[in-house]
């Protein structure tokens, strides 16, 4: 059976099993988070552009965010694009795969000064030509043990899809016993932090929903 275990928070989970059917894959959600908008304060003094390194800080910034809709919005990766562009900003532009490379094209481009509206676990980044002002718009709270969905799913062979390093270390712990697993990392981080041990290891080829999926799918077939 072709079956991947979607772990992400939703709504990106729904949006990877619906996108699932396409790349032939029967797709089962168990989201490892629960995101929580957290109340926040935009900056008195106003920034050049705002800096985008999660989707879910689109989602959950609040009506605050949208008094900075006319600056240009950097995003790291396409899902984080697409939300921004959803959320009615006119002007946004994709950058690398992380925080710091995206700090280095902002400053390319003659930004000097970013709004990043972040989850409260992001990854701190900086740029000696970017001045960053950070605001926490959101939280992910784990879940305590492994969802019922993914302990019924896993035995029967499911590939488990990990979107970020935080939940490829969490799921890592929450398994226990890694030898019997399959895993498709979005990222080298994410791979990495899910630890060793694990039936097989897929990466994908560039940091998105579609490229994870079909590694996933690429490996089921084989």
């Amino acid at each position: 059976m072709r079956r991947v275990l979607v772990l992400r928070p939703e709504p990106g989970a729904g949006a990877t099993v619906s996108r699932a059917a396409a790349f032939g894959l029967e797709a089962v959600a168990a989201p490892l988070f629960t995101i929580q908008p957290i109340a926040w304060s935009p900056p008195t003094e106003r920034p050049d552009a705002l800096m985008l390194t999660s989707a879910h800080a689109i989602r959950h910034a609040g009506p605050a965010l949208m008094l900075h809709r006319a600056l240009p919005a950097y995003a790291v990766g396409s899902a984080t694009a697409e939300a921004a562009v959803s959320a009615g900003f006119p002007d946004v532009r994709i950058g690398p795969s992380d925080a710091a490379a995206l700090l280095a094209m902002m400053a390319r481009d003659g930004i000097r000064s970013a709004l990043h509206v972040a989850g409260r676990e992001h990854k701190e980044a900086d740029h000696p030509m970017v001045r960053v002002t950070r605001r926490v718009v959101y939280g992910a709270d784990p879940v305590d043990a492994l969802p019922d969905a993914a302990r019924a799913a896993l035995p029967d062979g499911a590939m488990a899809l990990l979107h970020s390093p935080r939940a490829a270390a969490l799921f890592g712990e929450l398994v226990g016993d890694h030898t019997g697993i399959a895993i498709a990392a979005i990222s080298p981080a994410a791979a990495e932090a899910a630890g060793g041990g694990w039936r097989a290891v897929v990466i994908a080829e560039r940091p998105s929903d579609a490229s994870l999926l079909a590694a996933a799918a690429t490996f089921l077939a084989g």
